[in-house]
């Protein structure tokens, strides 16, 4: 009954209205059972922060797609690092952690950095440092079996694909070089050239690539990231995000999870926005931002979804990426581009997670739909 109630309350444009008040979790794809969890606490009385954290501790422990947490999205060097924000719309404090090596609990370690510093993102080892130093469990390997054979079947690729540009080798691993560098160090690989593959193409994993030399390496289980929001019974929203960065990325990269604004953003007085994708080329929008200052100015939160996105189309149109968006009264909505996006969903109306799912149409003109099969049993 709920959920036919629910369907007949669809805005223009596919957006969405919470029946009921509070409160609400929406999170970046399927992820249902770190919704469950924020869901549990947010229910049980938590304030959002604490929710938020509770649900993407979930997923960092469960791993969710090899995306989230540790064991999964080798850099060039085989090793898994970190990056995790956590933002309080109330007071606008953010706590953030990029490149943290050895210490596997991402958003705990930025929930530190918001409570225990006057700082909002620390980096690398000293972030661990730290982290440990707060009681937080390390130094651990956050390599695993599955992201150890990851990396050496593309070392055997010769570094196929990868994030690098305009040096030599170019289909090789390194040591790299600028191309009008002289070095005949540069013609030797370091894998030999009976194990390279036709074309220099990588063909595992469901990596998408092309043969352009902007070619991206992503996919939902390549290069995605944990964004969710909570409002709690209070009315007070706060959003959270968890990563493991971009499959073989290269050694001291970091995305857009950690950068408030991009990966996500709250405030009380308007509400909330969670994105996913190409974090290298969103963080240079800033498209949660952007979308909760649209929602402020007056915006649908479908409008603001696809206007955050269309921003960045314009100038990228082979850009992957996707945004929800949460206004304080409860209505949700997203917008992508490149793929389909998945958004997970609880309130008070329904009997448990429902996940919706957003189409690009039009050149980002999507059109949002709940799935039939999309409602979870109890639990």
């Amino acid at each position: 009954m709920a959920s036919r109630l629910l369907l007949l309350l669809i805005l223009s444009l596919g957006s969405f209205k919470v029946l009921g008040s509070y409160p609400v979790v929406v999170s970046t794809w399927p992820f249902v059972e770190a919704v469950r969890t924020a869901w549990r606490s947010a229910d049980g009385g938590a304030p959002a922060v604490d929710a938020v954290v509770d649900g993407c501790s979930e997923c960092e422990v469960l791993r969710c797609d090899g995306t989230v947490g540790p064991g999964g999205s080798p850099d060039e060097n085989g090793e898994t690092t970190i990056d995790a924000l956590v933002m309080n719309g109330t007071t606008m404090e953010v706590g953030a952690v990029a490149a943290m090596r050895f210490v596997k609990d991402g958003i705990k370690a930025a929930k530190l950095v918001m409570e225990h510093t006057k700082h909002t993102l620390l980096v690398g080892e000293q972030a661990s440092v730290f982290a440990m130093s707060m009681g937080l469990p390390g130094p651990t390997n956050l390599s695993s079996p599955e992201s150890t054979a990851k990396w050496i079947k593309w070392k055997e690729n010769s570094c196929q694909p990868n994030f690098r540009k305009n040096v030599i080798p170019a289909n090789g691993c390194g040591p790299y070089h600028l191309r009008n560098v002289a070095s005949n160090q540069v013609e030797n690989s370091c894998m030999p050239s009976n194990e390279r593959t036709s074309g220099g193409k990588w063909l595992g994993d469901s990596i998408l690539v092309t043969d352009h030399s902007n070619s991206k390496l992503i996919s939902q289980t390549s290069h995605d990231t944990i964004s969710m929001a909570v409002i709690d019974k209070d009315g007070r929203i706060a959003v959270g995000t968890s990563t493991n960065g971009a499959t073989f990325k290269i050694p001291g990269r970091v995305g857009d999870g950690p950068i408030v604004g991009s990966s996500a953003y709250a405030d009380d007085e308007v509400g909330a926005c969670g994105a996913t994708g190409d974090g290298d080329i969103m963080m240079r929008f800033l498209p949660c931002y952007q979308i909760v200052e649209s929602m402020r100015r007056g915006l649908e939160p479908q409008h603001a979804a696809i206007d955050a996105i269309s921003r960045i189309a314009r100038k990228y149109p082979d850009f992957v990426g996707a945004v929800f968006a949460l206004r304080k009264d409860g209505i949700h909505a997203g917008a992508c581009h490149g793929w389909t996006f998945q958004y997970s969903v609880r309130t008070p109306s329904m009997v448990d997670v429902e996940v919706f799912t957003v189409e690009p149409v039009n050149n980002n003109d999507p059109i949002l739909t709940k799935q039939t099969h999309a409602t979870f049993g109890l639990r």
